[in-house]
Formats: structure tokens, C-alpha cells, sequence
């Protein structure tokens, strides 16, 4: 166990242990933090190299890719099964694994699965919700490392409500925009989001803007939404102006202390038998997820 974080982790910020620290408490009781560079040119060139083949090989779940009304295209895929022999090589010897096992305190990482996004023009923004409620596990040792290709100004980044990983677990949105908290789970096990955008002055919102190399560890259960693209292509019928407004990429990690949770409906990760061969609150282990450390 990692019980003080040292410069294996802190190195890969170019902060001090105690720095490095004081990250780690704040992604503990925020849920939330900013790793200001910590993909270097090289690691983000892998990374690309990774998104691009997610883009030229959509898996089972990719969706998207045509043009809508207004001159907006987005695409989004996620846990391709063919992906994580792909990303291996960026996953071992990259530092995402390492820095996650910091922020947690704990030795041992599995990959859990890939999400790309990609948006030209101007798009609504994302509804406020938690990761978790779509996914059928819980704990402490679980990060999402959210990053992008090009610089993202604060407005259009990701929105985060403190602490709120430490709180309930709400139902899922169904991404309604004309009623983003619209439940996703009937039967009301869960609690109805929360109207956030009707009264943000109530909520502990943070939000950075983020340039290529910064990353965003967050915890799947923190609220979170993303802030409106405003940018429009200007043709968006020709090849003028293609270069894409936002092109991110999100991986996801599991620790030693996640479980195997039930929700009210089917949920992911989408590995076959995953569902048959755990019960609510067993270790969550399973052959299809690679262990890193």
C-alpha cells in the first residue's frame, strides 16, 4: 500500500511529494482534481494514436458521425472490446495508471474501458450526472482521466460539483435536453437528479480550462456536466474549416476496493457473463479487464 505518496507519482506533475499530497486529499473530499500536465508531448502523441484508431474502428457501442441541423456532427464510441489490446502499450507505460494508484493509496489497477468523443460546431451543452449510475460498480478506487487534443476554454469544459461523490447516488439522466433529469431507472430506487442549472448559486461548482497534456481525474459518482461548444463551423457541408472543436478522450480505472453494485436496470461495463458471475457487493474481478499494477 501506498500509505505517502512519493516521487513515482509527483514526478510525472513536476510537484513535490507534499504537493502531490495535497492533490491526493483533494481527490479524496472533492472528488474532483486538475493534473496540469501530466501527459507529456510523447504520451499524448500515444494517446492520439490510440483515439485515432477508436475513430477508424468503431466498436459495438460507437454513435454519431453525421451532420445535424445547425452544422453540428458529433460521434462518441465506448468499451470497444478490440481497444484494450491497443491501448495496452499507453496504459502500462504511461503515467495515468501510476498517478490513479496515488490518488487512491493502493498498489493494484485494472483498466476498466475506453470512451472517445469528438464534436464539431456548436452543441448543447451535457446534462448534469453521476458516471456511476450507469455503471455497475462502487468504491473508493475508481477515476476517470478525462483529457483533449486542443486547448479547451473554461466555459466549455467540464463542470464538477464538489464533493458530491460522497453523497447520494441519483438516477440516471436520459440526456433529454428539454428535461435533463428525466429518469432513466422506473420504480424510483434511486432519487431524481437534481435541477443544478435551476439554481447553480447553490451548488460548489468548479470548472477548469484544460490545454493538451492536462488531465482531469474525477470520481465516476461526482455530479458532473459539460459546458455548451459555441463555436460553429463555418460550412459545414464542405472540407473547409473540418479541424474538430473538441476531440477528448476518457479512460476509465478500478482499485482494490471497487465492488460488483446492482442498479435498477441494465448497466455496464458491458462484459458478457459479468452479470451472471457477480453478486452486489462481490470484489470486482473479471478476466476481461487488464490489470496494470
Amino acid at each position: 500500500m501506498l500509505e505517502c505518496p512519493d516521487d513515482r507519482q509527483a514526478k510525472y506533475l513536476s510537484v513535490t511529494a507534499p504537493e502531490f499530497e495535497a492533490l491526493r486529499r483533494r481527490f479524496r473530499e472533492d472528488g474532483v482534481v486538475k493534473l496540469t500536465g501530466a501527459l507529456d508531448r510523447d504520451r499524448l502523441d500515444q494517446a492520439r494514436a490510440c483515439y485515432d484508431w477508436s475513430l477508424e474502428h468503431p466498436g459495438p457501442y460507437g454513435h454519431g458521425g453525421g451532420w445535424l441541423e445547425g452544422g453540428t456532427q458529433t460521434f462518441e464510441d465506448k468499451a470497444n472490446p478490440v481497444a484494450a489490446a491497443i491501448y495496452q502499450g499507453f496504459l502500462k507505460h504511461g503515467p495515468l495508471a501510476k498517478l490513479a494508484a496515488g490518488l487512491w493509496g493502493s498498489d493494484d489497477i485494472w483498466f476498466m474501458y475506453e470512451q472517445v468523443f469528438r464534436k464539431w460546431g456548436a452543441c448543447r451543452r451535457t446534462p448534469w450526472h453521476q458516471d456511476s449510475s450507469y455503471l455497475a460498480i462502487d468504491g473508493n478506487h475508481l477515476i476517470v482521466f478525462w483529457f483533449n487534443f486542443a486547448p479547451v476554454p473554461k466555459s466549455e469544459s467540464l463542470e464538477f460539483v464538489r464533493g458530491s461523490h460522497r453523497g447520494p447516488l441519483y438516477n440516471g439522466s436520459t440526456f433529454n435536453l428539454d428535461d435533463p433529469t428525466e429518469p432513466l431507472y422506473p420504480g424510483g430506487q434511486l432519487p431524481r437528479l437534481p435541477d443544478v442549472d435551476g439554481a447553480p448559486g447553490d451548488w460548489d461548482i468548479v470548472s477548469w480550462a484544460v490545454e493538451p497534456g492536462d488531465v482531469i481525474a474525477f470520481h465516476p459518482a461526482v455530479l458532473h456536466g459539460g459546458g455548451a461548444t459555441t463555436d460553429a463551423i463555418a460550412d459545414a457541408t464542405t472540407d473547409a474549416n473540418m479541424d474538430a472543436k473538441r476531440e477528448t478522450l476518457s479512460l476509465r480505472f478500478f482499485g482494490s476496493d471497487a465492488t460488483y453494485a446492482t442498479r435498477p436496470g441494465p448497466c455496464g461495463p458491458r462484459v458478457a457473463g459479468l452479470h451472471k458471475s457477480l453478486n452486489h457487493g462481490d470484489p470486482f474481478r473479471h478476466p476481461a479487464f487488464m490489470k496494470l499494477s
